[in-house]
């Protein structure tokens, strides 16, 4: 007897102005999790408002609610998405909305979800229906002082891309939604899966901050078997010894081909490439965990602090305590190696 297959229910609340990419946008991704799978598991995407009329966005677009708000509270909600919408004066003054009803209506979803993300300026509405009380959060940056002003009781950070507060998620910029809705098909199917999906979407696996770019962006996969076979064994063994010989010895090449191949293959050198590698990886354990500088360096294949803290100012521009302490998340144990072509880390923030 063929057992049924799981899928995560997300319901995603729909009212009228609502932002149009904030409804759109996240779909996009879970929609890859199916089609990057062998099996049926994955999510249930449905748009939920008060009635199952059309509701008309700030693009203009309709778009038709699959149920209500009363029937989705019957439901077994997994996720409840929270998109946002604005206002903007004369002056090209933007300003975040919260209408009441929205708000109690949200209030009540939420208590039936195992877990609340909002999206954008969607912030306000959970901040306003007390979800985020003793919470650190964060919104678009037009609206993080209006956040900040209506709710002193959160602690808006309008910096990272989004944030994780147990089971409350709040995103950034509209754009962030992506990158939000891949933290938490990582935090849900891990982050291998999550990588092919942001390979689909030609974007970072996980962008840490909407203001500064340190992950390692996404690069065309290789086209031949011993490359990609070559970057995996780099990625398993990022701890131990990586030099061009050793490297050029492992895939049976000279060292003069295999720079050629590297160059031909990822726009990168070999060396570059590695140290791309042991970077991504220690800004994973940097930001999940406590170990030291000097453990760090040694897991990641730097060796000493001095090498590791050369390699981040010049592929960040920043030093591995600055870079901790600036987003540094609740600690988790460290997952597998980094991949430079998209990055290790996801469902952190």
């Amino acid at each position: 007897m063929e057992t049924e297959a799981v899928q995560r229910l997300i319901v995603i609340v729909l009212f009228e102005g609502v932002d149009l990419l904030d409804v759109t946008g996240p779909p996009e991704v879970f929609s890859l999790v199916r089609r990057e799978t062998d099996d049926a598991t994955g999510y249930r995407v449905v748009l939920a408002a008060e009635t199952t009329a059309p509701v008309t966005t700030a693009a203009g677009v309709r778009i038709l609610p699959d149920l209500t708000f009363d029937q989705a509270a019957e439901s077994g909600i997994d996720t409840l998405l929270v998109p946002g919408s604005v206002e903007v004066d004369e002056l090209r003054r933007v300003r975040a909305l919260a209408a009441p009803e929205v708000v109690e209506r949200v209030r009540l979803l939420a208590a039936r979800s195992r877990r609340v993300a909002s999206v954008c300026v969607g912030a306000h509405l959970l901040a306003a229906a007390g979800l985020l009380d003793g919470r650190r959060a964060t919104t678009h940056w037009s609206t993080a002082g209006q956040l900040a002003a209506d709710h002193p009781e959160v602690e808006v950070d309008p910096d990272p891309i989004f944030i994780r507060e147990g089971e409350v998620w709040t995103g950034a910029g509209i754009s962030a939604c992506l990158d939000l809705s891949l933290a938490l098909v990582a935090e849900d199917f891990g982050e291998e899966l999550a990588l092919r999906v942001a390979r689909q979407l030609v974007m970072y696996l996980k962008r840490p901050s909407g203001q500064s770019q340190f992950s390692v962006p996404l690069e065309p996969v290789s086209t031949t078997r011993r490359i990609e076979e070559l970057r995996h064994h780099i990625l398993r063994n990022l701890s131990g010894r990586l030099t061009v010989p050793d490297l050029a010895a492992h895939a049976h090449v000279s060292e003069r081909q295999l720079t050629r191949i590297f160059k031909t293959e990822l726009g990168t050198t070999p060396s570059a490439y590695v140290e791309s590698a042991r970077v991504e990886l220690a800004r994973h354990r940097l930001e999940s965990g406590d170990a030291t500088l000097e453990r760090i360096a040694a897991a990641c294949g730097f060796g000493t602090t001095d090498t590791l803290v050369r390699a981040f100012r010049r592929r960040l521009g920043t030093t591995p305590t600055d870079y901790r302490q600036r987003f540094r998340t609740a600690a988790t144990p460290p997952a597998a190696p980094a991949d430079p072509q998209g990055g290790v880390t996801a469902a952190v923030r």
